[in-house]
């Protein structure tokens, strides 16, 4: 297993990898990546060529809540392919309104980390702002959603995102604790404008606190846009991270 404490979440560079995948790829190594989270991930889709490039992928985004999803062919797909977390990447916004919609949320997680242990991986989330918006039960409705939450479901916490729906992600990352295996690291000015997304440590997002609050946590940098050349973006946090002790 990688003692990288990196990674990278590949819709970042979305667009490179349609104009020339191989070239994208190698750039991210050529920064310093060594592991990689991909998006769209489900059965029939192969990570062989960002495995050839040299990035592991411990975690990847892919479809866990849904209606037409073959719980058992994605989670056996995903350990096929070295794939540790599959992580659900978005829940509708209006199934976080109320404790009801939460708990059947948290049954649904619940049930396809069963399914996704027979295979030896384990279901994540990942959330966006709605999440954080509101109060549910005395609390966030992330924090709801992990309390009612099986063990074996993860968290991936976007840090970024957190913030831009109103909760200081060093406290939301503390109430959730060990069961947050993966930060999404992202600066800027805690809009919901994703082109106004920054490099680490050039926003308005306290992100050397939030790494300190979960030193268990896999540092997967990503924007959801950048005004600027992403691969310079990406490097900027790459070495604004690994100089402030994050293992590449």
């Amino acid at each position: 297993m990688s003692t990288s404490q990196l990674s990278v979440q590949l819709y970042s560079v979305r667009e490179p990898l349609t104009a020339d995948r191989a070239a994208a790829l190698q750039r991210l190594t050529e920064i310093g990546f060594r592991q990689a989270e991909p998006f769209g991930f489900g059965p029939g889709v192969s990570l062989q060529d960002i495995h050839d490039a040299g990035l592991a992928t411990p975690s990847a985004h892919g479809k866990v809540i849904a209606d037409d999803i073959d719980l058992s062919a994605a989670f056996g797909a995903a350990a096929e392919q070295g794939v540790e977390v599959l992580i659900d990447p978005a829940i509708a916004e209006e199934r976080f309104a109320t404790a009801e919609t939460v708990a059947s949320i948290a049954d649904e997680l619940n049930a396809a980390a069963a399914v996704a242990a027979g295979h030896g991986v384990q279901v994540g989330y990942h959330n966006h702002w709605w999440e954080l918006e509101g109060d549910v039960a005395g609390t966030s409705p992330l924090e709801h959603l992990a309390a009612l939450t099986d063990p074996a479901v993860v968290f991936e916490v976007d840090t970024y995102w957190v913030e831009v729906g109103g909760r200081r992600a060093v406290d939301v990352l503390g109430a959730i604790g060990d069961r947050v295996r993966f930060i999404h690291v992202k600066d800027g000015d805690a809009s919901r404008d994703t082109l106004k997304q920054l490099p680490a440590g050039a926003g308005v997002v306290p992100v050397l606190d939030i790494l300190a609050a979960a030193p268990q946590a896999l540092r997967v940098v990503e924007f959801d846009a950048f005004d600027g050349d992403i691969f310079q973006g990406l490097e900027q946090s790459f070495t604004y991270l690994t100089t402030n002790g994050v293992q590449a």
